[in-house]
């Protein structure tokens, strides 16, 4: 009896009409569409929204306070262009990123290096080096301006102790933008070695002890051949977010020097500043403002393409 049931053809499943699927696909659509709405409504409003406001206001000559507008079309680039100021102001922001990129990143390798190779005090090193990051960029601009003070501050009284003689460090056109680049190392440093840590620490450790089995016993052999390459991710990213973070450097400038002496400290930023704040210029500053964006997204792509290359992702 049993073996006759199970014998029996199983019945043939009813196929779902094609006017009940679209129904079911056009409702799951219609769900993902719901869900997404809320994400891009803000992402519009915050973030695309700004950035094509700031580009129609570059079309105009609209001054900040003015009653009304005029359409002028590509005129604020074309005068842009040909300001002195402006290429003096991109030429300083170039050397600065330049500058502070390559030593923020290398020396937060190493400070992430020396602190996870030590055996004691690694949360003591770690509040150290991540003060500059919490502490209010601009507090600590007013106690640089007061460690390089020509006549009572701090490095020049050390200089005076070693016999070199004291700078004016802020005041020198040949000196303050590097003096600015050098606060600006020192600032991302933290922040550079934490998001090392957090790399070093997530590779695996059998691969140290595969590096010694094989005979490479030398602590750079080991970070040449392991560490390095595992580093790649992290690497590509703290690259790309100093160098934004470089290109947007204005509290320091703005505090020590207000682009000077003679324009050898002026950047971007401070340059759209002074127009839109300072001349009332709204519509030449967000001309200013789409260059500047338009460089930033330029050198992250630049960048990530380069070195996306040569990154080993796990």
């Amino acid at each position: 009896m049993v073996d006759h049931v199970l014998d029996r053809p199983l019945a043939e499943a009813k196929p779902v009409p094609a006017t009940l699927g679209r129904w079911v696909q056009l409702r799951q659509a219609m769900a993902a569409y719901a869900l997404c709405t809320p994400a891009v409504v803000l992402m519009i409003a915050l973030l695309v929204g700004p950035i094509l406001a700031v580009m129609a206001l570059s079309l105009t000559d609209y001054q900040l306070g003015a009653k009304s507008l005029a359409f002028i079309g590509l005129e604020n680039y074309v005068e842009m262009f040909g300001e002195r100021v402006f290429w003096i102001s991109l030429t300083n922001t170039m050397i600065y990123v330049a500058l502070v990129v390559p030593g923020s990143v290398l020396l937060g390798l190493g400070v992430a290096l020396l602190i996870e190779a030590g055996d004691s005090g690694k949360t003591f090193y770690r509040a150290v080096f991540f003060l500059p990051v919490m502490a209010t960029l601009i507090a600590m601009a007013i106690v640089w301006e007061f460690m390089l003070h020509p006549q009572f501050g701090l490095v020049n009284l050390l200089l005076k102790l070693v016999g070199m003689t004291p700078q004016n460090w802020l005041t020198d056109g040949d000196l303050a933008l590097y003096v600015l680049a050098t606060i600006g190392i020192w600032q991302a440093v933290g922040f550079n070695m934490v998001l090392f840590l957090a790399g070093i620490v997530s590779i695996p450790r059998f691969l140290y002890d595969a590096a010694e089995m094989d005979g490479v016993p030398s602590a750079w052999e080991r970070f040449r051949l392991v560490t390095w390459p595992m580093l790649g991710p992290v690497t590509l990213f703290v690259v790309v977010i100093t160098s934004i973070r470089s290109f947007q450097v204005f509290d320091t400038v703005h505090v020590l020097t207000k682009g000077g002496p003679n324009k050898a400290t002026e950047v971007l930023l401070y340059t759209m500043y002074a127009e839109g704040f300072e001349f009332f210029r709204s519509g030449y500053a967000a001309a200013i403002t789409v260059v500047f964006l338009a460089f930033v997204l330029l050198l992250t792509v630049v960048k990530t393409q380069l070195i996306d290359k040569k990154v080993h992702y796990q």
